[in-house]
């Protein structure tokens, strides 16, 4: 190794221990250096796609790993990162395109393949992701996150006697990962409240509000199980209150949307004209979270002429794109009045061609992004022969299920009662105007009514979506197919009724959630 050489490898070496130690200022200077000595060195592009990365520049993460994969065609981590990239960017064509080129270039690292395994499960392949998540885990068990993704692949594809075989390994050999606890807590009923107990006592001492949050939501859960119900509250409560110090809601922000969409898409833009695409493929679930959505998608999914397409970022992606992504927030109010413009027609074909490669090979498909109702007019518009389900739900089961429930990142709102309250309210009005402007377009069926009464609700939904009826529909628990979503567990059981009226377990709680939405005009009583 020559003086040059010896020089990079010491600069690569301090920067990635800069960011390694979260000081991404020091390692974007060693990137810097690095640069100035050797523009063709592949490694020094791959730690500033890293920097890149944990500064949230997608564009110039994007930009340094593709110059990796030039300069080095078989450099499975950067096409593994490129493939995530591409992910969150909303191109799923090009993220297969270069997870194909990650596992044909082979590896033996842990870390990417995990990484791979991160991707395929974004992609909708748990079977894969599952598979290079064992491979990961084999070569690194000290490392907790890739036991935590194996075990969150086994639940999606309802191995839940490996997922726990899995999670109870890890934790033997380290209690201290609040995530597996809470993976954990999923799994099974909990017979008695000891483990809860336990869980409490770590959540309330825990100084992370990350691990603080899942220990809490875990312990909530399993004292829900016992039916202890006050120190269930306590800690969903101590839980919600954890994960919101760690999140940035911007209520006015959200407010400003909601007031944009309905003076964007009136009576008189409706009544325009325009054709949109014709295509019957796409049905769209939507609603709240937690409000039956998954239980809906796995009713249609088990008709022999339906497939599960997962919950799609594509749509409000292809809203972006046709806008020329001119908007970095996709639901500013400027942005909600240029999508009004959009050519219908354009729309429709862009969200087929986007979701394109999400699907197999059924007829149609559904989209369970709940977050979809926020788009319903355009959905309407650009796809005339698409059909539109959405989920109700009792406003207070709806909003309590969220607030007890931990989700990614996504749902700001429900961590808080008040914000929860006002973010239903702000909903059900949107979808009141939209039934005022798009009468007959769209389906409401009743979560209360489809899990008290399975077949006419089944039937109904069936008949809605012009197939024809098939007993399947009514077994919908026993399918096997993965299921990405919080719900995981529970929609492999029969239906049940045990949810519904959970909320008054808590009444005396949850009084600011219930003053806000009676004072929006909600009733609360039936």
């Amino acid at each position: 190794m020559n003086v040059k050489q010896s020089k990079i490898t010491e600069i690569l070496r301090a920067g990635f221990t800069a960011l390694n130690e979260g000081n991404a200022k020091r390692a974007a200077e060693c990137c810097r250096a690095a640069m100035s000595l050797d523009r063709a060195n592949p490694e020094v592009h791959f730690l500033v796609g890293l920097v890149a990365l944990d500064m949230n520049d997608l564009k110039t993460a994007a930009s340094a790993f593709g110059s990796v994969a030039k300069l080095s065609k078989n450099h499975a981590a950067a096409w593994a990162q490129l493939a995530r990239i591409f992910m969150r960017m909303g191109q799923p064509a090009r993220a297969e395109q270069a997870l194909s080129k990650a596992t044909d270039a082979g590896t033996d690292d842990p870390a990417v393949e995990d990484l791979i395994g991160v991707v395929a499960s974004l992609l909708g392949n748990q079977y894969d992701a599952k598979k290079w998540y064992n491979r990961a885990v084999q070569k690194a068990p000290e490392r907790a996150a890739y036991a935590v993704n194996l075990a969150s692949a086994q639940i999606f594809l309802g191995e839940t006697d490996e997922a726990e075989a899995t999670l109870k390994t890890l934790l033997d050999r380290n209690d201290n990962i609040a995530q597996a606890e809470w993976l954990l807590s999923s799994l099974r009923k909990a017979e008695t409240p000891a483990r809860a107990d336990a869980l409490l006592k770590k959540a309330e001492a825990a100084k992370d509000p990350h691990s603080k949050a899942f220990l809490g939501y875990a312990a909530g859960k399993e004292f829900e199980d016992c039916e202890v119900w006050d120190k269930a509250f306590r800690a969903f409560s101590l839980g919600a209150a954890a994960k919101r110090s760690t999140l940035t809601f911007d209520e006015a922000k959200e407010e400003a949307m909601f007031a944009a969409l309905e003076d964007s898409f009136t009576e008189e833009w409706a009544a325009r004209a325009g054709g949109g695409h014709h295509d019957p493929a796409p049905i769209f679930v939507v609603g709240q979270p937690r409000t039956g959505t998954t239980l809906i998608e796995r009713i249609i999914t088990s008709h022999s002429a339906v497939e599960s397409a997962g919950e799609l970022q594509q749509f409000g992606l292809s809203i972006h794109r046709l806008t020329e992504g001119s908007f970095s927030d996709r639901l500013s109010p400027e942005a909600i009045r240029a999508s009004a413009k959009i050519n219908p027609t354009d729309l429709g074909r862009e969200y087929l061609r986007a979701s394109a490669p999400m699907r197999k090979d059924a007829n149609r498909f559904v989209d369970k992004l709940p977050g979809n109702y926020l788009h319903l007019p355009l959905i309407l518009k650009a796809l005339p022969d698409a059909r539109i389900i959405h989920l109700t739900r009792h406003p207070m089961d709806s909003c309590f299920a969220s607030y007890k429930q931990l989700f990614a990142e996504a749902y700001f709102h429900s961590y808080d009662q008040e914000e929860m309250a006002r973010h239903h309210l702000r909903y059900a009005n949107l979808m009141a105007r939209w039934r005022e402007r798009f009468p007959g377009r769209f389906l409401d069926i009743s979560y209360e009514d489809t899990v008290a009464d399975l077949e006419p609700n089944a039937r109904r939904l069936i008949e809605f979506l012009g197939l024809d009826w098939e007993d399947a529909c009514l077994e919908f628990h026993t399918q096997k197919a993965a299921v990405a979503t919080a719900s995981a567990v529970q929609v492999r059981e029969k239906p049940h009724q045990r949810s519904v009226g959970r909320w008054r377990r808590y009444q005396d709680k949850l009084v600011p959630m219930q003053t806000i939405l009676r004072q929006g005009g909600l009733e609360l009583e039936s």
